[in-house]
């Protein structure tokens, strides 16, 4: 049986397995060198996770757990979805061009050929949760009459191409000579088309 890890030690092995990863990539992350940077033993970290993949998984499990609950703030709670998903739009393209988690899209899209699992679980344990928390928004949008009666899931997913295309212009095309993005301008402009495409009546 697994010897259970104090919270704040768990903690610090998933921030160094954080800081491994987007530095070294999944094939270049060795745990020898997260247990290092914790201070532990590379047996003790295998105490509590089997494998690579298995820290892999914990971490965007501690980083979803940690940042998710920020995409629509606590003051917006009772909001509009025409509020709301605006705020979303920022938070999410604020995250995933400049926050801690700006590095997985770029890991996943480079290494999910030779590891075609890493795909998988960052769809199952990130994509899936992100895009059904725009669908439920939208989704309450359409019934309410706000929105026009779009499909929203395919909405959702139109949401998030345009997250994604800042992520990758941030973490891939500017280091390779791109001009700078700014991410926000991005966001707010985004959020504008979408949703005059979505408020029901608005021929503006």
């Amino acid at each position: 049986m697994a010897r259970r890890t104090p919270p704040d030690r768990r903690e610090s092995i998933l921030a160094a397995a954080r800081a491994e990863f987007a530095a070294r990539g999944y094939a270049g992350t060795r745990l020898e060198d997260v247990a290092a940077r914790v201070g532990i033993s590379k047996a003790a970290l295998y105490l509590q996770f089997s494998d690579k993949q298995a820290l892999f998984l914990a971490m965007i499990d501690w980083l979803l757990a940690a940042n998710l609950p920020n995409a629509v703030p606590a003051a917006l709670a009772s909001a509009s979805p025409s509020e709301q998903l605006p705020a979303l739009i920022a938070f999410a393209a604020s995250q995933v061009a400049e926050g801690e988690i700006a590095f997985l899209p770029r890991l996943i899209i480079g290494e999910s050929g030779n590891f075609p699992e890493l795909a998988k679980l960052y769809h199952d344990r990130a994509i899936s949760r992100i895009l059904g928390l725009i669908e439920s928004i939208i989704a309450r949008g359409v019934a309410s009459g706000e929105f026009r009666a779009v499909d929203p899931a395919m909405a959702a997913r139109s949401v998030a191409g345009g997250v994604l295309i800042g992520a990758l212009w941030r973490t891939v095309l500017e280091p390779a000579g791109a001009p700078p993005l700014d991410v926000r301008a991005l966001a707010a402009s985004h959020a504008d088309i979408l949703l005059h495409g979505l408020i029901a009546g608005d021929a503006s």
